[in-house]
């Protein structure tokens, strides 16, 4: 029960932490002027959006790290070495949404890295995960629990370990689109793995993993309090690829990437409705949805944009409830 009042306290420290640094953090960058441009192409209502602050995501990510430091400080977790390759990957891929999005405010586009960029620097990651994983005695095996099958990859997990982060992170920024949307499904998926990695006492470190993941719904919370509609600040990629990177990571570290298929479902749908949409244009110049991913295809139908947040988390939330059913029974 200890771990369960560690994540409490974690849950609680994360929100009251949060909603401090968005009420100092929200007025700095007005004032600076860290506000995002917003596209044109997407549907008009979102117009009235443009100039809303961003680099919004700092205002979870730096809680999240505060209180971790805390909690080790006061000898309340330890540093283990699965604990250090997830602070790495969220704070790696933190930084790589931070540059993405300064560029785009510089710039005052939508463009910010190249894709190429972000690949070179997701790969720098990826090998690093791989190295560490490797070094402390890490398995290269892929386990598919309800097939009762364990395919052994050798040194092409880390290949492996590079798609789950990139596919990840890329899927949780497509769908970082509605004001909560994405923040209201990252509560969902880390209350999921986060109750997955307290079963997994055979992991080294799993109730730094679990901790962390409820520290990190807390302060999610409590910035949703002012990125539910209307948005008075967004994640910007700083926040969602943060959130997507030390999402594949739990998935990775406790075994369960194939779990990320239902827990992280909606996330998928997003990126899957972009993908057909975009071969289908470019293949037969045709058009799937009126507009891709899928919660810009609702708006296009005529949706309220808090209907379709409503809805989507609605769904993210029994996916992520098969997917602890699953992960933690099956």
């Amino acid at each position: 029960m200890l771990i369960l009042a560690k994540s409490v306290l974690g849950l609680m420290l994360g929100f009251i932490l949060s909603l401090i640094a968005a009420v100092m953090f929200i007025p700095v960058l007005r004032k600076l002027k860290m506000g995002q441009t917003v596209s044109r192409l997407i549907n008009k209502r979102h117009l009235a959006k443009d100039g809303t602050p961003t680099l919004g995501g700092l205002i979870f990510i730096v809680p999240t790290i505060i209180i971790m430091i805390l909690l080790y400080l006061r000898g309340s977790i330890d540093f283990t070495s699965n604990l250090a390759i997830l602070l790495f990957v969220f704070i790696a891929y933190a930084l790589l949404g931070f540059i993405d999005d300064y560029k785009k405010i510089k710039y005052k586009n939508n463009k910010g890295l190249s894709t190429i960029k972000k690949l070179i620097y997701q790969t720098i990651i990826a090998i690093v995960f791989y190295v560490i994983f490797k070094h402390n005695g890490g398995e290269s095996s892929l386990i598919i629990s309800f097939l009762n099958l364990d395919i052994e990859l050798g040194w092409l997990y880390g290949i492996f370990i590079l798609l789950v982060l990139v596919g990840t992170t890329n899927a949780v920024n497509i769908s970082d689109g509605l004001d909560g949307l994405c923040g209201g499904l990252s509560v969902m998926a880390f209350l999921a793995y986060g109750l997955i990695a307290w079963g997994t006492s055979w992991l080294v470190g799993y109730q730094e993993i679990a901790i962390f993941s409820f520290v990190l719904i807390g302060s999610l919370l409590g910035f949703l309090v002012f990125n539910t509609h209307p948005a008075k600040v967004f994640m910007g990629d700083t926040g969602s690829l943060a959130l997507g990177g030390a999402l594949a990571t739990i998935a990775i570290l406790t075994r369960h990437e194939v779990s990320l298929l239902l827990i992280g479902g909606v996330f998928v749908v997003e990126t899957l409705s972009s993908l057909i949409q975009i071969i289908a244009i470019r293949k037969y110049n045709k058009k799937v949805f009126k507009k891709a991913p899928l919660h810009h295809h609702f708006e296009e139908l005529g949706w309220i944009e808090t209907d379709i947040v409503k809805l989507f988390w609605v769904v993210g939330l029994i996916l992520a409830m098969l997917g602890i059913i699953y992960g933690v029974w099956l």
